[in-house]
């Protein structure tokens, strides 16, 4: 039986995956600070699935944490074949003005957090010659977006970092997934406490990012975009030059956020 790790799985895109591969036969390891909301999913997966689920409580923007996660996995002695890098949150304004603790503390997590873990994990997985990594990006990746300044790079990264270690890794029979999903209906904005988010028509689910990601892998991409929308704009970056998108995006969100035209 497969073990699959999620982080940030007490909501959202996290929560599908978790719901969807106890559907699917896999024993979890569940991860977020909300240990009484993992509590609560693993029993209620655990009943209906009959599969074994765990939880562990942990703050990944704070330093050491990924070691701290890896440590309790391996001292309940479990294998993980399926590491999902999900947890990470967003900023939207004028960069000059957000607070600069909680601009780290993102770079943390979306960044540092997640080649942690990463990193970790796949060093028993090409003992095997076995195991999938999925690490959630974004459709914001493949562009910079002005007053989302921050959140965009660190995906961008993410994209980058993954389709690499991909290519690296492939040789060993692990598989790793940059999923890039676009503004989907989670709590994302409520989380990431943005209080002027964009309402974007179209919008996905977290189940049908999580079928996205469940159809590349049976197709072994290293890279996928959800939804058609969003790949269309994604794509978009290879035809329109960066300056001219930042340019567009600007001057749609420069009064919304720095109040003039």
């Amino acid at each position: 039986m497969t073990t699959a790790l999620i982080t940030g799985a007490s909501s959202g895109i996290g929560e599908a995956f978790a719901r969807r591969l106890a559907r699917d036969g896999y024993d979890l390891i569940l991860v977020a600070r909300s240990e009484d909301k993992l509590r609560s999913i693993c029993q209620e997966l655990v009943d209906a699935h009959s599969i074994k689920a765990q939880w562990i409580g942990a703050d990944l923007t704070k330093s050491g944490s990924e070691q701290e996660v890896f440590s309790k996995v391996a001292s309940i002695g479990s294998s993980v074949g399926l590491l999902i890098n999900n947890a990470g949150f967003g900023s939207m304004g004028d960069f000059a003005t957000l607070p600069l603790d909680r601009e780290l503390e993102m770079i943390d997590l979306n960044v540092r957090t997640l080649v942690g873990l990463t990193h970790l994990f796949l060093a028993p997985m090409r003992e095997r010659k076995h195991g999938t990594i999925i690490n959630v990006s974004s459709a914001a990746s493949f562009q910079p977006v002005p007053f989302m300044a921050t959140y965009a790079a660190t995906k961008a990264f993410v994209t980058s970092f993954s389709e690499a270690i991909a290519e690296e890794n492939r040789r060993f029979g692990i598989q790793i997934l940059a999923l890039c999903p676009g503004s989907t209906k989670t709590n994302f904005f409520e989380a990431s406490n943005i209080e002027r988010a964009l309402k974007v028509k179209g919008q996905e689910n977290a189940e049908q990012v999580v079928e996205t990601a469940m159809n590349a892998l049976n197709g072994r991409r290293a890279k996928i975009v959800s939804g058609w929308t969003n790949w269309v704009v994604a794509s978009a970056s290879n035809f329109v030059p960066n300056w001219l998108i930042t340019r567009v995006v600007a001057k749609g969100l420069r009064g919304r956020y720095q109040g003039d035209k």
